[in-house]
């Protein structure tokens, strides 16, 4: 590459991006210059809409379904990505890998089952450990991944304790992640929000007025988080001058239980 050849446009893949803060954090990510291939699992709708409104953008979208419970199926996926990034880039590799797909579980210890708990180790631990492990042959050396965490990892709050063992689990595979892939130049760091405004966990945090209050009164600045507050601080870490974040866990919660 000379000096006026301008550096290709980079690739971010963010899953679960057809709604919530995965959808959010794909707007933000084109906003900032980003091409993005987003994931979804069942809606194919949404996720063409989301598409279309990163075009509007100006920037290259794809979309892709993936289950990310589902690791058998995660190395025909990274073959359809390779095809993607032939056929619609001209390229070989992606450089960004945001893995944000999730579901919510709120159920009191006692009453957790084992349905239950192998359904999130499947989500969220086995799915972002085999899928990062299928898709980092495809990822361009200095690139970067964020995992996308929780602020019940720091915090506890009954009924999340499946759900908030999970994403410990995954904040310490970062870290490995990050003291492994250091030779590539691929930083890997955690993002941990707070109480969102979206439909996870059934929207409980959005429609319900009196969690939604209490939330505000635990936060130091004084209100639930809303998926701008999100996507922004992923697009941030995804910029040319925050590549030197490296095994961090980056929570965005508004100061929430100081």
């Amino acid at each position: 590459m000379t000096a006026s050849t301008p550096a290709p446009t980079p690739i971010a893949l963010i899953t679960g991006a057809s709604r919530g803060l995965g959808r959010n954090a794909a707007l933000h990510a084109a906003r900032a210059g980003i091409d993005v291939i987003v994931t979804y699992r069942s809606q194919a709708a949404e996720a063409q809409a989301v598409v279309a409104e990163i075009e509007a953008l100006g920037r290259r979208a794809l979309a892709l379904p993936l289950d990310v419970a589902h690791s058998g199926g995660f190395a025909a996926f990274a073959a359809q990505v390779q095809d993607a990034l032939r056929q619609h880039w001209q390229r070989e590799r992606f450089d960004f890998l945001v893995n944000n797909a999730g579901i919510g579980i709120h159920t009191p210890f006692m009453e957790t089952t084992e349905a239950q708990f192998d359904e999130l180790v499947a989500i969220h631990l086995k799915g972002v450990f085999f899928l990062t492990q299928k898709l980092l042959p495809l990822m361009n050396d200095g690139g970067r991944i964020l995992n996308v965490s929780s602020g019940l990892a720091r915090f506890a709050l009954p009924g999340y304790a499946a759900y908030a063992a999970m994403k410990g689990a995954v904040e310490v595979l970062t870290r490995y992640l990050a003291k492994e892939l250091g030779a590539r130049g691929i930083a890997v760091n955690v993002v941990a929000p707070g109480a969102i405004e979206t439909d996870f966990g059934g929207g409980t945090v959005r429609d319900n007025a009196q969690v939604n209050a209490f939330i505000a009164a635990q936060t130091a600045l004084g209100r639930a988080g809303q998926p701008d507050d999100i996507g922004g601080v992923i697009a941030a870490l995804l910029a040319p001058g925050t590549g030197w974040i490296n095994a961090q866990r980056i929570e965005a919660s508004g100061g929430m239980f100081l």
